[in-house]
């Protein structure tokens, strides 16, 4: 990925926030003195800034200069939950109604569905692409494509993932029908019923609900906001159980934000190859960082075999796009069998889209405008939560992707807050949903990869005031 000339001091100044080394309202060069410094142009310093602000790390007051932001943050650890090694059944009741979309239900701000909004997606890109692969391939879409996939589709997924560090072997690719079929692909391959799977706890209501329907077992390991995924907690899960299977999202986890270093990365996968358990790494936010290089992901350090990577489109381009794929590893023989089981051919038309968009240049031209605007949109959705909610509401400043995971004062009362919403018109996502325990009961996900109406701003805003006349009761 192209860099940007304002890193070079934006890098430096992140670090000493993120160290602590400037402290909240602490006062920042001036433009001018950074001009000097860097020998660069005022305009680059002043998108510099503004980019920092983006991330919501620094704030600008007029006639003064920039200052590091003084406002309250999701930044302490939270108190640890009493988590055990105890496996679960994977018993889930129904919470599709809450995480899915109610196009039946106009003037509904929706605020609780994972994907990108209609002003974000690229349709005219798409619906061009679609078109020139139509003309050029004609009939041919209406035949069936290789069951793994088309080669030369994989072949440029495969080269995409070298740009950012991750050696994938273009013949252990399954394409798949969008990344749900890839992550069911992956634990049936992996695993048999009743076999114990180690999940992220908070953990998206899809993963969970896979892992019902193929009658696992799981063990939830604390995914905190500031310290990620716990592995000391995983390692001693692993002298007691026999795990065979790790489900992460090491890139931007939904629905904290968090991500995991390199160390981190390859600590965990250290531990995996120690026990011989598969890991299956969801990267599908990857490609969404908001500054600096795309992370690499865990597949990267693998020597192994024992990591399966999943990604789909629908996440960077459509919702509608059901476009997925996965790197078997090992495992590419087993996983072979159940995709065909599954369905031999993902759409010809998708695949055909895919792979002339990955072609140029017009994916990655795409990822740069999209995450901009996640990234001011990520700015502006935890300034309006932080300014309509009361003082003790805490959110997490995410680096990328598009969820923001917010938890709420003991003192709110967390059904009629839900009830309210629904009489405002609008939907977040309950922290319930997150977990077979109640252990997320005051949190709630909120997306924002939409554009922003008045009328949107306006419920969360009547969303939090609801809030606060609620401490003065």
């Amino acid at each position: 990925m192209k860099s940007y000339k304002f890193e070079k001091f934006t890098s430096v100044i992140e670090k000493n926030i993120r160290e602590g080394i400037y402290k909240p309202g602490h006062k920042l060069p001036s433009v001018r003195e950074l001009k000097q410094q860097y020998q660069t142009s005022i305009t680059t310093i002043q998108n510099g800034y503004e980019h920092l602000m983006i991330m919501g790390l620094v704030e600008s007051i007029p006639k003064s200069g920039y200052y590091v932001t003084n406002r309250q943050e999701y930044t302490k650890t939270p108190e640890k939950k009493p988590y055990k090694p105890v496996v679960r059944d994977a018993v889930f009741k129904q919470n599709l109604n809450l995480i899915t979309s109610h196009r039946d239900k106009k003037g509904l701000s929706e605020f609780n569905v994972a994907k990108p909004g209609d002003l974000l997606t690229p349709q005219k890109l798409i619906l061009r692409t679609m078109q020139q692969a139509i003309r050029e391939q004609s009939t041919a879409l209406l035949r069936y494509y290789p069951s793994n996939g088309d080669h030369d589709l994989k072949i440029n997924i495969a080269k995409r993932a070298a740009a950012h560090r991750s050696i994938i072997n273009a013949e252990e690719l399954i394409i798949t029908d969008g990344a749900l079929q890839a992550l069911y692909i992956s634990l049936a391959a992996v695993c048999s019923p009743d076999d114990v799977v180690a999940i992220e706890s908070p953990c998206i209501f899809s993963v969970l609900e896979v892992i019902r329907i193929l009658k696992l077992k799981i063990i939830e390991i604390p995914t905190g906001v500031t310290d990620g995924f716990d592995i000391s907690f995983l390692k001693r899960a692993c002298k007691k159980t026999n795990i065979k299977a790790i489900v992460v999202t090491p890139n931007y986890h939904n629905p904290t934000g968090n991500i995991m270093t390199n160390e981190q990365k390859k600590t965990l996968l250290s531990v995996a190859q120690q026990h011989n358990i598969a890991i299956i790494e969801n990267d599908i936010y990857g490609d969404l960082n908001f500054s600096g290089m795309r992370p690499s992901n865990i597949k990267g350090f693998d020597d192994s075999g024992l990591v399966l990577t999943y990604s789909s489109y629908a996440k960077t381009l459509a919702p509608g796009i059901r476009l997925g794929w996965l790197s078997c590893g090992k495992f590419l023989p087993r996983a072979e069998q159940i995709k065909f089981a599954l369905g031999s051919t993902v759409s010809p038309i998708f695949q055909e889209t895919i792979n002339r968009l990955l072609s140029g240049s017009s994916y990655d031209r795409h990822l740069r405008a999209f995450r901009l605007q996640l990234a001011k949109n990520a700015h502006f959705t935890t300034n309006l939560i932080l300014n309509s909610f009361p003082e003790e509401t805490m959110v997490t400043t995410p680096k990328g992707g598009y969820n923001i995971w917010v938890k709420m004062p003991d003192y709110v009362n967390m059904d009629s807050f839900y009830s309210e919403c629904e009489k405002i018109g609008v939907r977040f996502t309950p922290g319930l949903t997150f977990s077979f325990s109640n252990i997320f009961e005051k949190n709630f996900r909120i997306v924002f990869a939409d554009k922003f109406s008045e009328k949107r701003i306006q419920a969360i805003k009547l969303a939090g005031q609801y809030c606060k006349n609620s401490n003065k009761k």
